[in-house]
């Protein structure tokens, strides 16, 4: 993706590294794997993973890090997260703007390292990257990426970090259009199983959001971009991670969807570049 020298988002909130003088979450060994796995792109789940983080870390804190300079590498990954942020923020207003869906309220993305407050309750790296609703921010560990491309087998490259950065700000959009609350509405009352169906619908409408951002941001992609967008959606669909984690697929388990259809709504939004486009609701899982 073509970033350099572009405008750079002033709602990023850089943490990396940087001391908070108390006690931290922290998830490591193989639970902190365990969480990984089943909490790639937190999504909306940001509201209750704080909670079922810190049960399953109970007596595991640990004093933050001492503050240290971010590395060159660092620095840089930063740069380009502010600059894809800054995109979604042009290309959202825009959307809201043609639609007649009110003005967009831009979120702020808060890039931590280790672990982090929110207000949705303390976590660690190992939820991955999420979007908290009661404060309207994503929370990003770059270093996620890593474990993309080396446990999960994506193909890495910068578009990857930019698919998952707009899918969290499609959590944000449905915010703001009141998609998360009425989901979250439906789902009191029902049985696992369909409640999981409805979480499904809310994480690929996230997909597609995801893949409009990228016909809207076409002319700053590079060959290979939508690969590797594809290649990220496929390592994390609830098929492809149940399968590497156990040996076995539970479709009634799934969250965010399978490899082929995260790949399939991502798609769509990046084909049709039309936000009418979005139900994934209506159509049968």
């Amino acid at each position: 993706m073509k970033w350099q020298g572009r405008r750079q988002s002033d709602n990023v909130e850089d943490r990396r590294g940087m001391s908070t003088g108390g006690k931290a979450i922290v998830g490591g060994g193989a639970l902190g794997i365990i969480i990984l796995l089943l909490q790639l792109f937190g999504g909306e789940t940001g509201q209750n993973l704080a909670p079922v983080l810190e049960q399953f870390n109970q007596g595991q804190q640990t004093e933050q890090v001492q503050e240290r300079e971010l590395t060159a590498e660092e620095k840089s990954m930063g740069e380009f997260a502010a600059t894809v942020l800054a995109d979604t923020e042009d290309i959202w207003t825009k959307i809201f703007q043609e639609n007649n869906l009110g003005v967009y309220e831009k979120p702020k993305m808060v890039l931590f390292s280790g672990s982090v407050e929110t207000a949705c309750g303390g976590a660690s790296s190992a939820s991955g990257p999420f979007y908290c609703p009661a404060d309207k921010k994503v929370y990003m560990d770059l270093t996620f990426f890593e474990e993309l491309k080396n446990r999960f087998g994506a193909k890495g490259g910068d578009f990857a970090i930019a698919y998952v950065i707009a899918h969290e700000v499609g959590h944000h959009v449905q915010t703001l259009l009141g998609t998360s609350a009425k989901v979250r509405q439906l789902q009191q009352g029902k049985s696992e199983a369909d409640a999981n169906k409805l979480s499904v619908c809310l994480e690929l409408q996230a997909d597609f959001y995801g893949g409009l951002f990228a016909h809207y941001n076409n002319k700053y992609l590079e060959e290979g971009d939508i690969e590797e967008a594809l290649s990220a959606a496929h390592a994390v669909g609830d098929d492809a991670i149940q399968s590497k984690m156990q040996g076995h697929v539970v479709p009634d388990s799934f969250t965010h969807g399978s490899s082929e259809q995260r790949m399939k709504w991502f798609m769509k939004g990046y084909k049709t570049g039309d936000i009418r486009n979005h139900d994934t609701f209506s159509e049968e899982l």
